[in-house]
């Protein structure tokens, strides 16, 4: 008994000693690790990160349980937690509604018309402002075009009534000239040209800031080579300017396709009639209808889960795409 006892209490202390030495290595290992050597080299700058980590984390990752109402009979005032669980059947009913296809085309056509006028407008705008001998001039266009950006939906909708409505400026200028009133806002042949415009209209200036802040980090000298050469202003911009900011265009590309189908319901309701709505009725209008006006929470949040999944089925489609034929991407 008493040689028992000896060979436990040697034991004990060995068993603890290899774990302690464990640790150490363990520890020793974290230390000279590349992660633990960037840590220390760029711990100030992650520490700003902190905020914004938070805040994602608070209002972007946390209310992700509330998609559990998507596979639920939800009813205001449930717990998400104890709902009425159904599967699927949200998605079924969607699937298989008869609005289904139009709500699929009206937001396809809306999102893909916008992006093919909108992603390459703002390029155009900042390649021609930087490439502007009059530096007075480019800055006074910058700021003409950022303006619009800063009025609010409500009273964008408001211009685009009192000079498209029946009664507005343009239809003024139409009877004046003897032609008879057309109602735009009435008729669906005018409601995405109206849309779609009038959005690029307001974000054009503002999206082309990214653009221009690369262009400003561009070596003057390859511009003077490229004048010594021959090369002209177009040529310049070409092969000197637009290769600079290619690696942004990349990024800003995969970014939009992956919110193609994001467009949102805001403006699109407040220009929508009886007249156009067979054309505006989208997606995110159709959600907020069922969820706020109809109350069916559960089957708005199952459409709305179906809609992210094909935004973020885009994104990883146009990132793989990237990565293989470029060194850009955004993972």
């Amino acid at each position: 008994m008493e040689g028992n006892q000896a060979n436990e209490s040697l034991t004990v202390p060995a068993t603890e000693e290899a774990e302690s030495n464990k640790l150490k290595t363990m520890f020793l290992k974290f230390k000279n690790s590349a992660f633990s050597r960037n840590f220390k080299s760029n711990w100030t700058y992650l520490l700003f990160l902190i905020p914004a980590v938070v805040v994602t984390f608070v209002f972007a990752y946390i209310p992700m349980y509330g998609l559990l109402i998507a596979f639920q009979d939800f009813v205001p005032g449930d717990s998400i937690w104890n709902g009425y669980w159904i599967g699927f059947e949200n998605f079924t009913e969607f699937f298989g509604n008869y609005v289904f296809w139009d709500l699929m085309g009206n937001t396809f056509l809306l999102c893909i018309l916008g992006f093919i006028i909108g992603f390459p407008l703002p390029i155009i705008v900042a390649l021609m402002l930087h490439s502007t001998k009059n530096k007075k001039l480019s800055k006074f266009l910058q700021t003409v075009f950022n303006g619009p950006h800063f009025i609010s939906l409500v009273v964008l909708v408001g211009m685009l009534y009192l000079f498209f409505g029946r009664y507005g400026l343009v239809n003024n200028i139409i009877e004046s000239a003897g032609g008879d009133r057309y109602s735009f806002f009435l008729e669906s042949k005018a409601f995405r040209p109206m849309y779609i415009l009038s959005s690029n209209w307001q974000d054009f200036g503002w999206s082309s800031i990214i653009y221009l802040a690369a262009l400003s980090g561009v070596d003057q000298a390859q511009h003077e080579a490229a004048m010594i050469d021959g090369a002209s202003r177009f040529q310049r911009i070409l092969h000197v300017d637009f290769p600079a900011i290619s690696s942004i265009v990349s990024i800003m590309l995969i970014m939009s396709i992956g919110g193609l189908m994001g467009v949102g319901y805001e403006k699109v309701l407040l220009m929508q009639t009886d007249g156009n709505i067979g054309v505006s009725e989208i997606i995110a209008t159709y959600v907020y209808k069922q969820g706020i006006q109809g109350t069916r929470a559960g089957y708005a949040t199952a459409v709305g889960l179906f809609n992210s999944v094909i935004n973020l089925a885009l994104l990883i489609i146009a990132n793989t795409i990237s990565k293989k034929f470029s060194e850009n991407s955004l993972f």
